[in-house]
């Protein structure tokens, strides 16, 4: 039984590679930050107690920042492969926290990787790429795509990238990036745009909101749907060599058509319903994102089943249910001709 390891496992892309990884029979270990609170939801259908027989997840505490702690789990668990999936991934925040967001997201790939190094372990390293690395380069971006961020997060995404490539170079460890645009699902945290204007909708049906209050309407990104892309990872991680690959649609939509479309999908006119807070602009702002994804589709055999429209429909239903709401029911309907048999069990 291989063994893996997943930072950021608590998120939407760690709780469905856990799931995936579950379903082709791995053991998977997982590192959690130590918190007053639980912060396990996206996992809570699917964790069994550690002493129940035969039980296949288990989690640990520890942080990106502790360099011990992160040998400590490599040394003990003996993965098979890790997964590093963990980041301060807010964009707007890293403007607010450089520091923390370059010591998380940037040296917590390099903390990683030494301990990879340093446990003599034959170890696949999977590394978190972002497409805003890209910044402001012009789109469609491909793997030989210059690199031009204009945050903090993209700038300490681009330090962990060329990390893993050193370490790959120098060091002979298999790590390969993973270079995805943006991908969304109902497991999409509340603070990014996708989701904010899902919930928005859904409380505005039930009259316990008003409006929604966005900002920078007019950026575009490649929006897909999250498993699809935590499948490609797995992919990329039974390749013989460590190659890097992007992953993305090849369409791109502005945060207006996201916001007129799931509006439209519930019959009412976004117009009314919406509100510019400056507030929620960026000091600078990517303005279009396009996945090439040309060398994934041969190398990978990938190809996403999910496009946009399928996407907000998908987003949408999800929503309401979890509301008390009755769905729409073509979102559920995507997904049952799409993925029949899919092995990500709850919204």
């Amino acid at each position: 039984m291989k063994k893996a390891l997943i930072t950021g496992i608590t998120g939407q892309d760690g709780s469905y590679l856990t799931e995936f990884l579950l379903s082709k029979r791995y053991e998977v270990h997982g590192i959690i930050r130590k918190a007053s609170t639980f912060n396990t939801q996206r996992l809570d259908h699917i964790y069994v107690d550690p002493h129940t027989p035969n039980a296949r997840l288990f989690l640990h505490y520890g942080d990106l920042s502790n360099s011990e702690q992160i040998h400590n789990s490599i040394y003990n668990i003996r993965p098979n492969e890790v997964y590093h999936l963990g980041a301060q991934s807010h964009v707007k925040v890293s403007f607010d926290m450089p520091e923390y967001t370059g010591n998380i997201t940037g040296l917590g790939t390099t903390r990683i990787l030494e301990a990879i190094l340093r446990s003599n372990n034959d170890v696949k390293f999977y590394q978190a790429s972002s497409s805003e690395m890209f910044g402001r380069s012009p789109p469609p971006q491909n793997e030989k795509t210059q690199f031009n961020p204009i945050s903090p997060y993209g700038a300490a995404k681009v330090y962990a990238y060329w990390m893993t490539i050193n370490y790959r170079e120098a060091r002979n460890l298999f790590a390969c990036n993973g270079i995805l645009f943006n991908h969304e699902s109902p497991r999409r945290g509340e603070v990014f745009v996708t989701r904010k204007i899902t919930r928005a909708l859904v409380n505005i049906i039930a009259g316990k909101q008003k409006k929604v209050f966005l900002g920078n309407l007019k950026a575009k990104r490649d929006w897909g749907f999250a498993p699809e892309y935590v499948e490609a990872m797995w992919k990329m991680m039974q390749k013989d060599k460590a190659r890097d690959y992007i992953l993305g649609t090849g369409e791109s939509h502005s945060v207006g058509e996201f916001l007129e479309a799931a509006f439209g999908y519930a019959g009412l006119d976004y117009k009314k319903h919406m509100g510019i807070d400056k507030r929620y602009l960026r000091p600078a702002d990517v303005n279009s994102l396009i996945a090439d994804c040309g060398k994934a589709r041969v190398e990978l055999d990938w190809q996403p089943k999910v496009g946009f429209n399928d996407l907000v429909k998908i987003m949408v239903d999800a929503e309401m249910r979890k509301s008390g709401l009755d769905p729409i029911g073509e979102g559920d309907d995507i997904l049952r001709k799409k993925f029949p048999g899919r092995w990500w069990g709850v919204d």
